[in-house]
């Protein structure tokens, strides 16, 4: 018998089957190529009953790419359409029956992942930083993980580090808007729109600019990929020392697409961390990245399958 983990992105979806001593027994992964609504929902049960069939079924964790409402059974998951207030326990419990189902949002399997077989394994106050299409973190206090009145706890993309407020934050949050992904295209551009005489590396790039074109040009010694980096580092650490001081965690894992080719600027974001964290704090904390990689929701969300509930 098997624990099965599925981690829905909003391009693809990832299932696991592990042991009860979290050893992997297979894995795969799906594009929803253009699925949505009841469609993705489908994908998730065909998934789990494909492993449930080869290795049998002690209990199914399911983590999504937003909001998991816990009192209503609902998703609320952006990036996939149909999805504003999607009935997923429902559907789930409709065809799995009586077997153990727990599901959550990709923070909080990001955090469980990293503790239970990651770079934060054993922590019991630890944070993980996600950097990537949007920035979210999943934190874990006292062993337990924080969601917060509605769920929405760790949506820090939209904590508020610069002004004047700008209406495009409403979609996103301040954070997002500048050290995400997409958000660093968005400084460059800015940038670039600011400086007509500007002719360095990623000028060619600018209809299709993407972070990895950015962190390239930082590489040749572009002046503007310069300024969007060193902006996002000092966000980055500035992100860093408001969840330092305000919980006090032991390990914060940086993942996400970003983390990544920004792991090499741990020390410099822990630096700027410390310029503004809490004394005492910032020295007891540690910042590293992601041993689990893009697999950090997947092994989190078969952590969900074993504890059969959403904490430990």
């Amino acid at each position: 018998m098997a624990f099965i983990g599925i981690d829905l992105g909003g391009t693809k979806l990832a299932a696991a089957a592990f042991t009860a001593g979290g050893e992997l027994l297979q894995r795969e992964t799906t594009p929803l190529a253009g699925r949505h609504g009841t469609g993705v929902g489908a994908l998730i049960v065909e998934r789990i009953g494909k492993l449930a069939g080869q290795h049998g079924l002690d209990g199914a964790g399911v983590c999504v790419p937003g909001l998991y409402r816990a009192r209503h059974g609902t998703v609320w998951a952006p990036n996939i359409p149909g999805w504003d207030d999607y009935p997923l326990r429902d559907e789930l419990r409709s065809a799995l029956g009586d077997t153990s189902l727990t599901i959550d949002s990709d923070r909080a399997a990001y955090i469980l992942g990293e503790t239970w077989r990651g770079a934060a394994a054993g922590a019991r106050d630890a944070i993980f930083l996600a950097v990537g299409t949007g920035i979210g973190a999943g934190i874990l206090t006292e062993g337990r993980v924080l969601r917060g009145h509605g769920d929405v706890a760790g949506a820090i993309g939209w904590l508020a580090l610069d002004r004047p407020y700008a209406p495009r934050y409403r979609t996103h949050g301040c954070f997002e808007d500048q050290a995400s992904g997409p958000g660093l295209v968005r400084v460059a551009r800015d940038l670039m729109e600011g400086d007509t005489s500007y002719r360095g590396a990623l000028r060619p790039h600018a209809e299709a600019l993407d972070a990895g074109a950015i962190f390239a040009a930082y590489d040749q010694g572009d002046a503007i990929a310069a300024q969007v980096i060193d902006n996002a580092i000092e966000l980055w650490g500035m992100a860093c020392a408001n969840l330092v001081s305000l919980f006090n965690p032991e390990i914060i894992v940086f993942g996400g697409g970003v983390f990544g080719p920004a792991t090499r600027f741990l020390d410099r974001v822990r630096a700027e961390a410390k310029r503004w964290a809490q004394p005492l704090a910032i020295e007891q904390v540690r910042f590293v990245a992601t041993a689990l990689g893009g697999d950090a929701g997947l092994v989190g969300a078969g952590r969900l399958a074993m504890l059969g509930q959403r904490d430990p």
